[in-house]
């Protein structure tokens, strides 16, 4: 699933994602030499000394400010003797070139520092004091080849050189080792043990280590849970990902245990009203704001800033929703060049994406790619299943059912959300969630007049409802159905509403619970409206719902009543719903009505054929049953147009040579069955299947090919060859 726009509400965005500092190659200002260079140098030198100093590695970063003093001393002394007259030698720009690369990898690694969250700086200590410790070698690699006596540097700059040259080789027992930050660190992994222990640290002392770290108070605590799971979403070779999953449990305990995250109007007065959340949510380029979205990232359509860019057959770059709604409105040319679209294949961009990403990051936007989720949801799952998280989980866990029970009517949706997230995290949360009653309470909330409870309590059911005792639990919680059906139809948000129907499609896949969901008044109707009518994430959870409920063999008679068959036929004609759509058809065709409803349309029967040709493997199949169904149970007549349409023949060809092998035996069936129609387009149809290309006659395989009339096709080998 797709992560919900109430999480860009409800949560601080998340930093920029950074490199590890010291990461990669740089190269100083082309172009610069002699004067010029000498004093980009100075600037960049004295921009590090005037830049504010982060708290984490307060040590390391006095050592590196005052060799920057002295060099900064030493580079204006330089200035000052220079004439302006004599040229540098190459071997001195040299010099200078590689001492600016290791300024800036200096300012890079500051920065890195300063950005980073205190906790996070804390678990990186070593990492962190072994990038000092190479800063300063290469430092004193650079200052040891650097020529004097070309800088023509005064007697004092020239002691000042030597001076920081004996500074720089330097190296003393624990010389970027800090013991203030040691201390803090094997503080924290204290109370990270108690958590292992089962035994919650305590309250006082946990929040005076918190304090000395850096975190007071409910946004500070926030920021640096958003910090930690973005490092854990950015999974850099040597993070010790349980290490980090247990820290950002043990400060989501804290967040609920010792502050106040709660405060529904200090959330508000940071993040907008509902009224106002779609225009942030679309970032619109006309909107009156502090900064413009750049036009190679914006929508040729919508003019919103694109989360999901595709590209055309034209070659020209759309958001995925606004691209497949302009094709939906029947138009089959390009928006943008006006050129006749050749297919409606929509390949994504991934190198504007991550442009698009980049952007969001500096401005401190959220920026979900459509690609990611599922292995985000495994990363930050395998973060979370050491036992020290678990065990500080289940305390936070027990603090939020508890907050739903009992809380304000302000502190309710801030319970769901959490519920909802530490619910995205792995199997042990989705379990003793649900233990801990968390179902009946969110139950609860569905009827909520407040959208953030109402939207967070249907997430956080469907969150729970992938662990499939809580199926049960949900299903037997007298009510939650109902209440869950009545969101997707009369939910306060767009979200909610799609939650709801995606809620319905994880509970059907349990075969018992399919009658019930079709039994529940409004259930079908409802997810066949959002099938037709939805945003092309409602109309992927809708169909897949109704894929499932599909499968169950009294659902012929409810889907064709519920108007569930007529959405689902004007489905096949959208790429991003039609293979499920066609799957739901060949199931459901079991009935003679539907089977002349979906049969009586040239329209659909050419949808098919056309997803035949190029769909998925899975596609293909689907479209390949529900063809066979209506050559089966339709008669002659339906036989008969079907083997009327143009390019069967070449689709039949390729599904017996590339389809799945149940594609390739149905595929052989609707031939034997449109032969049988005895029509002449089926005759012609028939004989263009039945020549083999003789210059492989000698294979016996091929020559049982030769004749679909003599057996069904089910071999790879096979092979038919058209008529020239």
């Amino acid at each position: 699933m797709a992560s919900s726009p109430v999480d860009f509400l409800l949560r601080r965005p998340p930093p920029r994602r950074r490199r590890p500092p010291l990461a990669g190659a740089f190269f100083a200002p082309a172009g610069l030499a002699g004067e010029p260079l000498l004093r980009a140098l100075a600037s960049l030198a004295a921009s590090l000394l005037a830049a504010p100093r982060p708290p984490s590695q307060r040590r390391n970063l006095d050592a590196l400010m005052r060799r920057l003093a002295l060099l900064s001393a030493l580079l204006d002394s330089a200035l000052e003797d220079d004439d302006g007259e004599a040229a540098f030698s190459d071997a001195t720009n040299l010099c200078l070139r590689e001492l600016y690369v290791v300024l800036f990898r200096a300012d890079l690694l500051v920065s890195y520092i300063a950005s980073a969250g205190r906790a996070w700086a804390l678990l990186r200590a070593a990492n962190l004091a072994a990038s000092f410790r190479d800063l300063d070698a290469e430092l004193a690699v650079v200052l040891d080849v650097l020529p004097a006596v070309s800088l023509r540097l005064s007697r004092d700059a020239a002691e000042h050189l030597d001076f920081l040259r004996a500074c720089c080789r330097r190296r003393v027992p624990n010389q970027y080792y800090d013991t203030a930050e040691a201390a803090l660190r094997d503080g924290l992994l204290a109370a990270l043990r108690q958590f292992e222990l089962g035994q919650p640290p305590d309250a006082s002392k946990l929040q005076s280590l918190l304090a000395r770290i850096g975190i007071s108070d409910a946004a500070t605590c926030r920021a640096e849970i958003d910090f930690l799971e973005e490092q854990i979403l950015s999974q850099e070779e040597d993070t010790d990902l349980l290490l980090v999953g247990g820290v950002v449990a043990l400060l989501r305990y804290s967040l609920f245990s010792l502050f106040d995250p709660g405060n529904k109007k200090a959330l508000l007065r940071v993040w907008p009203s509902a009224g106002n959340r779609q225009r942030l949510l679309s970032w619109s380029c006309s909107d009156d704001s502090s900064f413009s979205v750049p036009k190679e990232f914006s929508c040729p359509i919508s003019l919103d800033l694109m989360r999901d860019p595709v590209v055309v057959s034209t070659g020209q770059t759309y958001d995925r929703p606004s691209i497949i709604q302009w094709i939906e409105e029947g138009h089959s040319t390009c928006p943008n060049s006006g050129q006749a679209l050749a297919d409606n294949r929509l390949v994504p961009n991934r190198a504007l994406r991550s442009l698009i990403s980049q952007w969001c990051g500096v401005h401190g936007f959220q920026y979900d790619s459509p690609e990611s989720n599922e292995g985000m949801i495994e990363c930050v799952a395998a973060s979370c299943s050491s036992k020290t998280a678990i065990e500080a989980n289940k305390a936070t866990a027990r603090i939020l059912v508890r907050m739903l029970a009992e809380g304000s009517d302000s502190a309710k949706p801030v319970a769901a959300r959490e519920i909802r997230l530490l619910a995205k995290a792995g199997k042990p949360n989705r379990a003793f969630i649900a233990e801990l009653g968390a179902i009946p309470l969110l139950c609860r909330l569905l009827l909520s007049s407040d959208w953030m409870a109402q939207e967070n309590a249907v997430t956080a059911l469907l969150n729970l409802s992938i662990y499939e005792p809580n199926k049960t639990r949900i299903m037997e919680q007298e009510g939650c159905l109902q209440l869950v059906v009545s969101v997707l139809q009369n939910g306060w948000t767009t979200e909610a509403k799609e939650n709801a129907a995606a809620t319905l499609f994880s509970l059907s896949v349990v075969h018992e619970y399919k009658k019930m969901i079709m039994n529940e008044p409004g259930a079908v109707e409802e997810l066949a409206s959002m099938l037709t009518r939805g945003t092309p994430r409602g109309k992927k959870d809708a169909v897949m719902a109704l894929f499932n409920l599909s499968t169950h063999p009294e659902s012929s008679g409810r889907m064709l009543e519920s108007s569930a068959v007529v959405a689902l036929i004007e489905s096949l004609r959208n790429d991003t719903v039609s293979e499920e759509a066609a799957g739901a058809l060949a199931l459901l065709m079991k009935q003679p009505s539907i089977v002349h409803l979906v049969g009586s349309s040239e329209t659909v029967i050419t949808s098919l054929v056309g997803l035949m040709r190029r769909g998925t493997p899975k596609g293909k199949e689907n479209a390949v049953s529900a063809l066979y169904e209506i050559c089966r149970r339709g008669g002659s007549a339906l036989a008969q147009r079907v083997a009327r349409i143009p390019g069967l023949n070449t689709v039949i060809q390729n599904i017996t040579l590339t389809g799945t092998k149940r594609a390739k035996k149905k595929a052989s069936l609707i031939v034997k069955m449109c032969q049988r129609s005895q029509m002449p387009s089926a005759m012609a149809l028939g004989s263009t299947l039945t020549v083999v290309d003789h210059s492989l006659v000698g294979n016996t395989t091929l020559r049982r090919a030769a004749s679909f009339g003599s057996g069904e096709l089910s071999s790879p080998m096979s092979i038919s060859v058209p008529v020239p």
